[in-house]
């Protein structure tokens, strides 16, 4: 039997230039297909432009169980060119263990800090590998390295990374121009970290077969092969699988994994997959997966959370570029919390319940979006309140194709690439993805969010014991007719109904089931007593002052709800 292979993801992630590249060459025994800047344009401009893999292997460490084995680690080189953050987001979906390279004489940068955004969504482990020693001054080394270390350990103190192990190294002593016999340093210690912290990632060979494919190239007598890891479920021999962004469905003929040929792969594993007729150039990277696993959805509905680091609002109806599973498309948000009533329900996850009402937000909710006057009254009070959970709409501006439950993440990547600020605006999950292209009209009317109205007018006059006469509530050119029969509170206590219009100014009658009480009666009857003696113009100064003093007008209080997305515009109250 052969000996068992464990393959373990490990992206190398970090700012551009801070050696990413050359610590994966210096680690990396068998470069795969993808490998060290294999674009021409990567290679002349001496950036990593997309995706690079290779792979690791060393014995397999003690706390993976009872060997022979042997322990793979598939390194996975993310660019770390600012408007590439986009596939640095795609390849770090499919990692177990990052490696935050940091150039030891710049220390934490822009990008490094969107990496560790990226890295605290997508996973669970981190090193952080101090690069570049070999440019730090000798007799200054070890202390410049040691400040630096203390400066992460800070840095990442309030992260879930907090603690994780540091390592220094030089990649590639004198630089990319240095002669190749010119040994790095530090990395077999970095290895033996890297195997310390590797673990047995959880994967399942049930589900839907869903890989995520970053390189496509064909072989002469052989067919197209695809490279890519497996996200989800497995594949054999045999298997069809299908590319749903061409609607194409191919059979498997052969599989390598490094270069070794085998019969089947499952999840995590990374895996070239050779089929026929199929011209390459069609898909450079993308998803394939089971035979219409997938869909290709207009619009979703997530769960979601702010991340911390962006400043400012998420405000609805702004547009953001959304990342779903390897594409990235723009998209227009609306977000939602639960009714005010169940705030603090606990969450749901991965599902969504289309049962319940949700309330419209002008804006996500976070301690700092809360406005200051609200804050005011509730410093007092104590804490603001916010929903434990919140949810928004996406509506994107083309189609894409993802699975249900992926990763979904928001960001503003037209952002100055130079100013000091993080892009990543949100992440979440998606529960409910909308196939439908006309989801406006056979999707949304089911999704109950509401926005609360109130609307305040005055009593003008009474016209009896149980009605009043009212203004100011509406326009002039409202329909009156479709508020007949809503409830109103008047600011003196009672409750009545509309009743309907009464003249052309807007004006409209109300009725007082119960009766006005004597107080408003006298209230109201005194006003428009003044009012008419002030029309006769002989009214004093004393007159004046108690006016002031007594006849408060009583206002009406219409509160009602109404769906967004009701074609009606009912008005609803509880």
């Amino acid at each position: 039997m052969a000996a068992r292979v464990l393959n373990v993801n490990v992206g190398v992630l970090g700012h551009i230039d801070s050696g990413k590249t050359a610590l994966a060459r210096a680690l990396s025994t068998t470069g795969s297909t993808a490998a060290f800047d294999r674009a021409p344009q990567s290679r002349a401009r001496g950036i990593t432009l997309d995706l690079g893999f290779s792979c690791l292997r060393t014995e397999l460490p003690p706390q993976l169980g009872p060997g022979p084995g042997e322990l793979q680690l598939t390194l996975v080189d993310c660019p770390g060119h600012a408007s590439l953050i986009r596939t640095i987001i795609g390849g770090a979906q499919i990692i177990d263990l990052m490696m935050l390279v940091i150039d030891v004489t710049k220390g934490m940068q822009t990008q490094s800090a969107e990496c560790l955004v990226i890295g605290q969504i997508a996973c669970q482990k981190m090193v952080v590998v101090l690069n570049k020693i070999d440019l730090l001054p000798e007799g200054k080394r070890q202390s410049a390295i040691e400040k630096m270390t203390k400066k992460m350990q800070k840095t990442l103190e309030n992260t879930k990374f907090s603690g994780c192990p540091i390592v220094a190294v030089a990649a590639k002593p004198g630089g990319p121009e240095a002669p190749e016999s010119e040994n790095p340093q530090g990395i077999s210690e970095l290895i033996e970290v890297l195997k310390s912290q590797a673990y047995l990632p959880s994967r399942d060979p049930s589900g839907h077969f869903l890989m995520a494919v970053d390189h496509c190239f064909s072989i002469k007598g052989q067919g197209t092969v695809m490279t890519g890891t497996i996200l989800s479920g497995s594949v054999s021999l045999g298997d069809n699988v299908e590319i749903p962004a061409l609607k194409v469905t191919k059979k498997v003929k052969s599989m390598q994994m490094f270069h070794t040929p085998v019969t089947y792969a499952m999840q995590g594993d990374r895996v070239g997959v050779c089929v026929t007729q199929f011209d390459p150039k069609l898909l450079e990277r993308g998803l394939i997966c089971t035979p219409d696993s997938l869909h290709t959805i207009h619009a979703a509905i997530i769960s979601l959370k702010k991340i911390q680091y962006f400043r400012g609002a998420l405000q609805t109806k702004a547009k953001f570029h959304i990342t779903v599973g390897h594409e990235t498309v723009m998209g227009r948000v609306m977000f939602f919390s639960p009714a005010p009533a169940n705030f603090n329900e606990e969450v749901q996850e991965n599902v969504f319940d289309f049962e319940k009402d949700y309330l419209y937000q002008e804006q996500y909710l976070s301690k700092d979006s809360v406005s200051s006057e609200e804050n005011k009254e509730n410093d007092q009070a104590g804490e603001v309140q916010l929903p434990k959970q919140q949810w928004a709409l996406l509506e994107f501006e083309k189609p894409v194709t993802c699975p249900k439950l992926c990763l979904v993440i928001g960001s503003k990547l037209d952002t100055d690439i130079h100013a000091n600020t993080c892009r990543l605006a949100f992440h979440g999950v998606l529960l409910q993805g909308m196939e439908d292209k006309n989801y406006t009209e056979t999707f949304l009317p089911k999704l109950k969010v509401y926005k609360q109205k109130h609307k305040e007018g005055q009593v003008e006059r009474v016209m009896d014991d149980y009605s009043v006469i009212g203004r100011s509530l509406f326009k002039k050119e409202t329909n009156i007719q479709i508020f007949v029969g809503l409830k109103v509170k008047l600011s003196t206590g009672e409750d009545g109904i509309i009743d309907g219009g009464f003249g052309q100014s807007g004006k409209f009658k109300i009725r007082i089931p119960d009766g006005l009480k004597p107080d408003t009666k006298m209230l109201l009857t005194a006003a428009s007593k003044k009012k008419s003696k002030g029309g006769k113009g002989d009214m004093t100064k004393e007159d004046e002052s108690s006016k002031n003093d007594s006849a408060q007008p009583v206002t009406i209080s219409l509160i009602f709800k109404r769906y967004v997305f009701d074609t009606q515009k009912k008005m609803i109250q509880s």
